[in-house]
């Protein structure tokens, strides 16, 4: 958590609502847009399904034409004038079977010479046929083909022809049946009412030119991009030329009965006007709303300032130990931390009166442990003693003594549960523990009682643990206490040890025996017993309740 925090500068409390506003807004934007983007995508691709379909749609039309077209022509092969190479008979018939339309019959042998035109009377002369390229392709490959788009020398306008190779049966007639017909007729299946604003259609012959087309005039180049139509390859499809300005889709279709293709076009952009404006309006709406709300954000960080700033020196003062009232401000929470701060100033006057208390306490013990202190050595000075035992024996009993002023200190000197202090004297000797069967009523020891009882069940433990029953592994010790009902009730702590070596009382005593009887019956103003039994050990100390257990000022406390 301190790594993470190092991120975060020092900044007022605005600059942070700001950020927290801009940190909130942002993604959501970012999201917007990103919906957005999703959105056009999905749209293009519609558009690019919708482009080829039209495309499509116009070259089935078409085809449809080109089919009629040549069913025409093969009808008018089969005519019995023709067959018997009654041309003249056969330009009448023919010329008015097709009266009405924009389609017309030209017959031509194998070079190439018009031998009749219906566009013209019968018997005028006539040019060559212009599309020699078709004329060489039906010759050679002997099947209808349909034309490039060519200017007519005869109508003087851009035409197509669907040319139809005759058998031999008609030589005496001619070599190549054409239906020629002027490319402006297509001009009907090309209406650009369905498209978006500003798309154009176009019918190009296989070699790219303009057969008819809504932005173009027949004969010319696709108004494409350069190397579009090479890219239109398949039956159908649709590319994007990504370098114009605007950027161009092209939808396309193969017209199946020739190699034509129906070229639909137009900018991206107006086809998706709509969700172009839609995304427009939504990102200037959310960069607004953005703006707005780190207005709004910033106007809320100046009204947190004041209430901040007063509880800011409420703290100062404090810090100078003063007890402040709590101040009334705007804002729940800001009053709450007032109120909060101002029980603490109060606590923290009542905190230093007790600390003062305490350490008036705690000097009183230390005067009282030093005393004690003073009287374990004297006693075991007097003793014959070397150093070393000197040393050991006094160490031993500071370590007791220093378990108990740790207890009183965790406690604040107010006083430790009896059953606590047992446990903590009797662990020093964790291996035998299991073996002292504790039993007796819950009470809280004082201060003083918790010093001088801790040291007797210190040397109690200890001469068990060197000489008595708990010096065996079969050896147990019983440790009792009991509190009699009576005007001036007494308590009775008994150790008891069993099952140990055989017991003699000792020829000579040492600091120990002092302090279990001598000092234990001072301390606590009682009478103490110690008995060698050959069973076991037997003592027991029984002295007034009041100077074991911790005065309490709200009554006598509940025993269990």
């Amino acid at each position: 958590m301190p790594r993470f925090s190092r991120i975060f500068p020092t900044a007022s409390i605005g600059a942070y609502l700001i950020a927290l506003t801009a940190v909130i807004a942002l993604p959501l934007i970012a999201f917007v847009i990103f919906l957005m983007i999703r959105l056009e995508a999905q749209q293009r691709e519609i558009l690019n399904s919708e482009t080829e379909e039209d495309a499509r749609s116009i070259a089935r039309s078409i085809d449809r034409e080109l089919a009629d077209a040549g069913t025409t022509l093969r009808l008018i092969a089969n005519s019995p004038e023709l067959q018997g190479g009654n041309l003249q008979a056969f330009h009448g018939r023919t010329q008015r079977s097709l009266s009405g339309t924009s389609r017309f019959i030209i017959l031509a042998d194998a070079q190439g010479n018009q031998k009749l035109n219906t566009r013209v009377g019968f018997g005028e002369k006539l040019s060559a046929v212009s599309d020699r390229q078709g004329m060489k392709t039906v010759l050679e490959e002997r099947r209808a083909v349909v034309s490039n788009i060519i200017f007519g020398a005869t109508s003087q306008r851009w035409v197509f022809n669907i040319l139809l190779p005759l058998t031999p049966d008609y030589a005496q007639a001619g070599s190549v049946l054409i239906l020629t017909q002027n490319a402006e007729d297509l001009q009907r299946f090309i209406s650009t009412e369905s498209l978006p604003a500003g798309w154009s259609v176009a019918v190009l012959d296989q070699t790219g030119n303009v057969v008819t087309s809504t932005a173009a005039r027949p004969g010319e180049r696709g108004p494409f991009a350069p190397g579009a139509v090479e890219l239109m390859s398949g039956v159908s499809g649709t590319i994007e030329d990504v370098g114009g300005n605007p950027r161009q889709m092209y939808g396309y279709a193969r017209i199946a009965e020739s190699s034509w293709k129906v070229v639909v076009w137009g900018p991206i952009s107006s086809a998706q006007a709509n969700i172009i404006a839609t995304s427009r309006d939504l990102i200037i709406g959310s960069i607004a709303l953005l703006v707005f709300g780190m207005v709004i954000t910033y106007l809320v960080g100046r009204q947190l300032r004041v209430p901040i700033r007063q509880i800011a020196e409420m703290a100062e003062r404090i810090g100078h130990g003063e007890i402040v009232p709590p101040i009334e401000t705007r804002i729940t929470e800001a009053n709450q931390i007032a109120i909060a701060l101002s029980n603490a100033s109060f606590d923290r006057s009542q905190a230093e009166d007790r600390i003062h208390l305490i350490m008036h306490e705690l000097v009183h013990r230390t005067k009282n442990i030093m005393t004690l202190i003073q009287a374990m050595m004297r006693q075991l000075a007097r003793r014959e003693t070397s150093m070393a035992e000197f040393q050991r024996a006094i160490g031993e009993r500071l370590q007791g003594l220093g378990k108990s002023i740790e207890m009183l200190a965790q406690e604040q000197w107010q006083g430790v549960p009896i059953h606590r202090v047992v446990a903590l004297h009797l662990e020093t000797f964790a291996e035998t523990f299991n073996r002292v069967d504790v039993c007796g009523p819950d009470i809280a020891l004082r201060a003083e009682a918790v010093q001088n009882l801790g040291l007797v069940l210190h040397e109690l433990a200890t001469n068990s643990v060197k000489y008595g029953a708990l010096s065996v592994p079969d050896g147990r010790v019983a440790l009792n206490w009991s509190i009699s009902v009576e005007d001036d009730p007494r308590l009775t702590i008994t150790w008891e040890e069993r099952d140990g070596p055989a017991v003699a009382e000792p020829k000579a005593t040492g600091f120990g025996t002092t302090i279990i009887n001598r000092h234990a019956a001072a301390s606590f103003g009682g009478h103490v017993q110690l008995e060698y039994r050959p069973q076991g050990v037997r003592w027991s100390l029984t002295g007034p309740l009041r100077m074991f257990e911790r005065a309490s000022a709200d009554g006598p406390k509940d025993r269990v």
